[in-house]
């Protein structure tokens, strides 16, 4: 199956789920501020860095009971069950002890193939990143674990006059498309990236509910007891 077919059968899933989408934007509207003007960059060798943020306005008492190891492990399962959810189930995350799999419609066809997550955590910056190892979408001159895919949350300082204001990014960096290698730039920015955008900008509004998932591995679970 080709690259191009791929990204129109996983556009198409992406339409259907788009009326509950519509309904879930305009109840976080309030809650979530997104910064609309995304950072796209690429490097000469064709690498393609892209990030998209946003503010997220919750209590400060919430801000602080999730911010432990524990929720950015749920945050990060949070993002691969969005991901399913806004594709209607074309796309889903397959996990070994290793490396984490995004297939679509069957487990053998693999988009994406990352690194199992590396987690960083202070008391401002919190950050789950996944090397890129391989996978349809990447093209050879990406593969094993040069570009990276991560979502990044900080804390406001004490001081803020917004208590409650959280800052997520979401970032691909040092990605080679094989879209763009092996058919054209062009597409790859009509297609990939933009459906890239648009998922991701869906993923940071549905943040607003706090609703996050329970880790498939629960690496943290055994270390970190879930507030009451």
């Amino acid at each position: 199956m080709g690259f191009a077919v791929i990204t129109v059968l996983v556009a198409c899933a992406l339409a259907g789920g788009a009326g509950a989408l519509a309904a879930r934007r305009r109840r976080a509207a309030e809650r979530v501020r997104l910064h609309r003007r995304e950072r796209h960059t690429r490097h000469h060798t064709g690498a393609v860095r892209s990030v998209q943020s946003a503010d997220i306005y919750i209590p400060r008492e919430t801000l602080e009971r999730i911010w432990s190891p524990l929720y950015l492990e749920r945050l990060a399962r949070t993002y691969w069950r969005f991901l399913t959810r806004i594709t209607l189930g074309v796309i889903r995350v397959r996990y070994t002890e290793r490396e984490r799999f995004v297939v679509a419609f069957v487990p053998a066809l693999k988009l994406l193939t990352f690194k199992a997550p590396e987690y960083e955590m202070d008391e401002r910056t919190a950050t789950v990143r996944w090397r890129i190892e391989r996978g349809l979408l990447v093209a050879r001159r990406g593969r094993q674990g040069q570009g990276h895919l991560q979502i990044t949350v900080r804390k406001p300082p004490r001081e803020d006059s917004l208590p409650g204001r959280l800052h997520v990014e979401v970032e691909v960096a040092n990605f080679y498309p094989a879209i763009a290698f092996g058919l054209s730039r062009r597409l790859y920015d009509m297609t990939q990236s933009r459906i890239h955008v648009i998922v991701t900008h869906a993923f940071l509004r549905s943040l607003a509910r706090m609703d996050l998932a329970e880790s498939r591995v629960g690496h943290f679970a055994a270390h970190v007891s879930s507030p009451r």
